[in-house]
């Protein structure tokens, strides 16, 4: 299947079993790093750049799917000033209230309030290029070798970000990771 997705990238007429094999993990994506409310229209775009960009797509630096993360990350990388404040902002206020019970509403938030906030304020002190790669590989489940693909980096670029990354994210956290 990859192959003939790889094949649909140049054919304006098959460009759409591209975006609809990938639109949904690329919205996904961008609104677990941005926000629910600008997902859709993000996803949208990467498609929208990824077609005007049909012609320069390259099968052999890897696949459709890091190509559409790639272009989904720059794009976001456009509003990284707003992800990071949405971590700092996670990070003060903690989830979101639910539906359950008020005694467990209130473990409940607790719990999740210090989890998130601690791993929101720790990704918020990531450099951009940390985040974009533990990102990847979070949400995306993108291998080391799409998420180089993905960024137009050394596969041992991935390697050290992510090690690098994950000493912050240790440290910050005191989790072991």
């Amino acid at each position: 299947m990859t192959a003939s997705l790889d094949e649909a990238v140049a054919d304006p007429e098959r460009f759409a079993t591209v975006f609809d094999a990938h639109y949904e993990e690329i919205r996904r994506y961008v609104g677990r790093r941005l926000d629910l409310d600008i997902a859709e229209d993000l996803a949208a775009e990467t498609f929208l750049v990824a077609f005007r960009r049909r012609h320069s797509f390259d099968a052999a630096k890897g696949g459709v799917r890091p190509w559409l993360y790639g272009i989904a990350t720059k794009l976001i990388g456009r509003h990284r000033r707003a992800e990071v404040r949405r971590y700092r902002a996670l990070a003060r206020s903690g989830p979101p209230p639910d539906d359950d019970g008020h005694d467990q509403r209130v473990v409940d938030r607790i719990s999740a309030g210090v989890t998130v906030g601690r791993l929101s304020a720790a990704l918020a002190g990531l450099s951009r290029g940390e985040r974009d790669v533990v990102l990847l590989v979070a949400y995306g489940e993108l291998t080391y070798d799409e998420v180089a693909a993905a960024l137009g980096v050394a596969y041992g670029t991935v390697a050290s970000r992510l090690s690098r990354a994950r000493t912050k994210l240790r440290d910050a956290l005191g989790v072991e990771l």
